[in-house]
């Protein structure tokens, strides 16, 4: 049997990575979507494209009835409505998306009881941030007894490869203060606040991250109950880069910054410098997932990292690793559910072996 795969979305550089992912490791046919026709892809034999604006409510109906799965990668995410997920639960077709934003998941995450009475397995948060670092969390959490304290921290080189969307999506992060859950209690976070200096494997050694509003903030919590404290930090190769992203943050006015203009204009100009800088440092990622907790009745850490020489790559290896697990029937699990309280940590140890991503481990008792 052929599975069909819709990406909506499918002509950005998180899209294509995630169709590239699909196309190599399954036997599927995928149609891509975007806004307006490009005479310029080369789509191969298994890959079609459709042209579709999601405002086109009965086409995308119709797109979606034609699927077995859909994956939901037209971000920014940040103001995206659900209307994508609940046309998939309608119709029984699985789901699973890149979304990157707080407000987004928050709403995917209301739709769980009717997607569990549906039978459909909606999977969110997928890719490589969001997505294998919340994977990386669980395996890690699973060497507890108590895990207590949750470190996420993530560094891109230049434009780790995506395009002009991502970028929108790191300044649309910056305009508003959010809530963390720390020493179990939510409180309000400044992003782009506290710097801290981590190791982080090579090239990249010791580097500064900041703290950034991701999903995983008000995910992992939920996924894992005894945790109190959840950290998210982000940060960005060579350096220059978090100074200008800081005061971005903290000096521009902030009526400014909440102008679709002045996150376009950014948006753009940021892409430009790092499709320059990408000449010397690279478009990797490095993920540093710490956790503290009880084991053997002594208080430990334990940290795993990883990376990988192309962040829109990974991101597709996170996001189609998912799915051909989906496609394969290895996992189900109905309901809207981020990636982490998904996936098994025997079935996220499986695909990393099969991409060849290596994990490094380290152990410190306290």
């Amino acid at each position: 049997m052929t599975y069909r795969v819709l990406i909506l979305g499918g002509r950005g550089r998180i899209g294509s990575a995630v169709a590239n992912d699909i196309l190599t490791h399954t036997q599927a046919d995928i149609t891509i979507t975007g806004r307006s026709p490009d005479t310029n892809l080369d789509l191969g034999e298994r890959v079609k494209f459709l042209v579709l604006d999601l405002t086109e409510v009965e086409k995308l109906r119709d797109a979606i009835a034609q699927s077995d799965l859909v994956i939901h990668c037209a971000g920014p995410f940040h103001y995206r409505d659900t209307e994508v997920l609940e046309i998939c639960i309608d119709q029984g077709s699985n789901y699973i998306d890149v979304s990157d934003h707080r407000s987004y998941t928050q709403k995917a995450l209301n739709l769980h009881e009717k997607a569990v009475k549906a039978g459909v397995t909606a999977i969110i948060n997928t890719g490589i941030f969001p997505g294998i670092s919340n994977s990386l969390v669980s395996q890690v959490i699973a060497q507890f007894d108590v895990p207590e304290k949750i470190h996420l921290s993530y560094l891109v080189s230049g434009s780790g490869g995506a395009g002009v969307t991502v970028m929108r999506t790191t300044f649309l992060g910056l305009q508003h203060s959010f809530e963390a859950w720390i020493n179990g209690e939510w409180r309000l976070i400044q992003p782009y606040t506290d710097r801290e200096e981590l190791i982080f494997p090579a090239p990249y050694r010791r580097s500064g991250v900041y703290w950034f509003d991701m999903p995983e903030t008000i995910t992992l919590p939920h996924s894992f109950p005894t945790v109190k404290t959840v950290i998210t930090k982000f940060g960005s190769v060579p350096d220059f880069y978090n100074h200008l992203t800081w005061i971005t943050a903290h000096i521009f006015p902030r009526w400014l910054m909440q102008k679709n203009q002045t996150i376009e204009f950014l948006s753009h100009v940021s892409h430009r410098m790092t499709d320059f800088s990408n000449i010397f440092t690279g478009i990797g990622v490095a993920v540093r997932a710490e956790v503290t907790g009880q084991k053997d009745d002594k208080t430990v850490v334990y940290t795993a990292t990883l990376l990988h020489k192309n962040t829109a790559i990974a991101s597709g290896v996170g996001t189609g690793s998912i799915a051909k697990l989906l496609l394969e029937s290895k996992l189900k699990h109905p309901g809207v559910s981020p990636v982490e309280a998904a996936l098994p940590t025997n079935l996220f140890t499986e695909i990393m072996q099969e991409r060849e991503i290596e994990i490094n481990y380290h152990w410190l008792t306290i």
